[in-house]
């Protein structure tokens, strides 16, 4: 494996109990600025184990803001402003399949969509692209996840589908049975538009679920509740730190570009010329968007 350059950020997402990392060096809380509105909080930034990282509480401290309602373009604007090429999300979630235990971590490898209103991409005003997520995730910061999982001694389940709701109440019965007919084997409310955007950005993505209860589909155990996911995430909370530590110098010292394709996920997507691109639009995209429009690599559709 190439050695990474020491430009490399690894951003991480955390969710819901996973608000701050411990053993960061010279760990210091930096606002940046988006052009996309507020993002959840500030970014601690510093180092873990000589790996450059860029922290941001997807709730913001202190679990302040609903899925909903979150800003996620400025989420990620404000990570790719950071130097961030490759982020491993953290999220907790429910299971809808019994193989899937509270408890557990998994690798997601595919999503559902189920929410609405929230805007979910960077595009548009006048400026036109379109970006594949056959492959959501990105396989190979995946794959250095799953290793370094297993060099940590920490169980993994490769493989889950995530479908994502609006929230913020959890499911109807009848919806979860929905959902698991469909072969979702979990279920949340963050990874979408997420995910989607860190596409457009060009940013590798990886996610890393925590399973904290059964929703509401199970006959032998109880409706899920808020204070049953919190207690699951405090019982689980070393782990996930354990998890961490492990993933960021993994992640870090995979070479760019990946096999994967992520970091030219804008070539070919571009759909609006030049001259007539939406000049504010355009501006915006600065940092998510800058290597396509300022460079000799991008490629216009047909």
């Amino acid at each position: 494996m190439a050695h990474k350059s020491e430009e490399t950020v690894v951003g991480i997402i955390g969710g819901s109990g996973l608000y701050q990392i411990e053993g960061f060096d010279d760990a210091q809380w930096v606002a940046v600025q988006s052009a996309f509105g507020e993002p959840s909080d500030q970014l601690l930034v510093g180092k873990v184990n000589g790996q450059s990282v860029a922290f941001l509480p997807r709730h913001g401290r202190g679990h302040r803001i609903l899925p909903h309602t979150m800003n996620y373009r400025a989420n990620i604007d404000v990570l790719k402003r950071a130097g961030v090429d490759r982020i491993v999300s953290f999220s907790a979630v429910g299971s809808l399949d019994g193989r899937y235990t509270p408890g557990d971590f998994t690798l997601v490898d595919q999503y559902i969509d189920r929410t609405r209103g929230r805007v979910s991409t960077f595009f548009g005003n006048g400026f036109a692209a379109h970006v594949s997520m056959a492959d959501p995730v990105c396989s190979t910061t995946s794959d250095a996840v799953a290793g370094a999982a297993k060099d940590a001694g920490i169980d993994i389940i490769e493989g889950a589908t995530y479908i994502v709701i609006d929230g913020p109440q959890f499911s109807t019965r009848a919806e979860s049975f929905l959902y698991k007919s469909w072969g979702c084997h979990v279920i949340g409310m963050t990874a979408m538009p997420e995910a989607k955007l860190a596409r457009e950005a060009e940013i590798a993505y990886a996610s890393v679920a925590m399973v904290t209860d059964y929703d509401c589909w199970h006959e032998t155990h109880s409706d899920v509740t808020a204070a049953d996911v919190i207690e699951v995430l405090h019982a689980n909370s070393d782990t996930a730190r354990k998890l961490v530590r492990a993933v960021i110098p993994a992640v870090g010292a995979l070479q760019a570009p990946f096999s994967s394709g992520v970091h030219t996920a804008l070539r070919n997507a571009v759909a609006t010329t030049p001259e007539h691109r939406d000049p504010n639009t355009t501006r915006r995209l600065d940092a998510v968007a800058g290597r396509v429009l300022s460079g000799p690599g991008w490629q216009q559709l047909p």
